[in-house]
């Protein structure tokens, strides 16, 4: 069950699980959350990109919607259309405010023709609540169920492998698809959407009863437990965003990169402004570089032009054990943004040369396999 832990952190239905296989537990948007293994993260990474890893991404929220998406305000909140989605397949898109910043990153869910699933992160969940609360019309169906629904994430090549015993007919499904399925007794949502770049599903299981499938999951020995640090790490080295980082109430989609998640051709929350500064251009935008060794950019580091102007920030960074060096991404002045420019990263204590380049790094994922 859901404890505070000395009345701030929460504890997903697996925190035992996590201290029992020797995890190091540390607080992550308000929640108690492993941030590795005992064998470590180097380890974890061979584990997604080589086999099968599993991840505790219960912490995340989840919203049940019922009605008309276009008559009671559902498709309105969110930057991609919904009206068009089929039914059994997810939408990445963002919710914004009026200014056109970022509310949250989300994946909506076609349950049925009136029904939707919408999964939120799980800083947000509140702020997100409030908002769907305020903006759909009286007569829609919301619950935020969050709290009853515990979701495993299963990653890596041999993903869909490992969970053939336990999910039969899994193989049908594409990617950013997802169907019900019997799963050890239960009736459960099972997606393949992914974010560590390679083949991977979401399980949503009752809380109560996560740890039963955890274990199931781990009893194949091709699977290795994995924490936030190197869903951190896998994550970047595909460029996929971290709310907080890439994108923010003070970063719109246009700035951080993500233009096609946006559909001006319908009405939603921000679009004025949005649309305000496609006209005008974002004055920053954000830019992938790679270090010239190992050392990494860090979240902090300012980024430099070769004659020591400081012309931008560095939101997200890490060693790739993928490329053997030093990646991050980071928000630079627009007219400092091409690819292939040399430039330089630290703070005073350090500095390091790398250079722009297209996104993403990593490139060899199993995501559509």
């Amino acid at each position: 069950m859901t404890e505070h832990v000395d009345g701030q952190a929460l504890r997903t239905p697996l925190f035992e699980q996590h201290v029992a296989l020797g995890g190091k537990m540390v607080t992550f948007a308000g929640w108690e959350m492993p941030i590795q293994y005992p064998e470590g993260i180097l380890k974890e990474h061979d584990a997604n990109r080589r086999g099968c890893s599993i991840f505790d991404c219960s912490h995340m929220g989840e919203f049940m919607i019922e009605g008309d998406a276009l008559a009671l305000g559902l498709d309105r909140i969110v930057t991609q259309k919904l009206d068009d989605q089929p039914i059994g397949t997810c939408r990445y898109g963002m919710a914004l405010n009026g200014q056109g910043g970022t509310m949250d990153d989300l994946i909506v869910y076609r349950l049925a023709d009136k029904k939707w699933m919408v999964v939120v992160n799980a800083s947000n969940i509140d702020k997100d609540a409030a908002q769907f609360r305020a903006e759909l019309k009286s007569g829609v169906s919301f619950r935020d169920v969050s709290f009853e629904t515990a979701k495993i994430d299963v990653q890596g090549p041999l993903s869909r492998d490992v969970l053939k015993p336990l999910v039969k007919g899994i193989e049908k499904l594409e990617y950013y698809t997802f169907a019900t399925f019997d799963v050890l007794g239960e009736r459960v949502i099972v997606s393949r959407t992914g974010y560590t770049g390679e083949l991977g599903y979401e399980i949503y299981f009752p809380w109560k009863k996560a740890g039963r499938l955890w274990d199931a999951v781990l009893a194949d020995k091709r699977v290795k437990p994995t924490g936030l640090g190197v869903r951190d790490v896998l994550r970047i080295e595909v460029c996929y965003p971290l709310y907080g980082h890439e994108l923010s109430e003070a970063i719109s989609p246009l700035q951080a990169g993500f233009k096609k998640f946006v559909d001006l051709s319908k009405d939603f929350i921000g679009k004025a402004a949005i649309e305000k500064e496609m006209s005008d251009g974002p004055g920053r935008k954000l830019v992938c570089v790679v270090a010239e060794g190992r050392r990494a950019p860090r979240q902090g580091h300012g980024l430099f032009s070769l004659d020591g102007q400081n012309i931008g920030e560095i939101v997200s960074g890490t060693f790739s054990p993928a490329l053997g060096r030093g990646i991050g991404m980071g928000f630079l002045k627009k007219e400092f943004t091409n690819t292939g420019k040399d430039i330089i990263f630290g703070d005073e204590k350090m500095r390091g040369a790398a250079v722009i380049v297209p996104r993403p790094f990593y490139k060899d994922g199993t995501l559509k396999a």
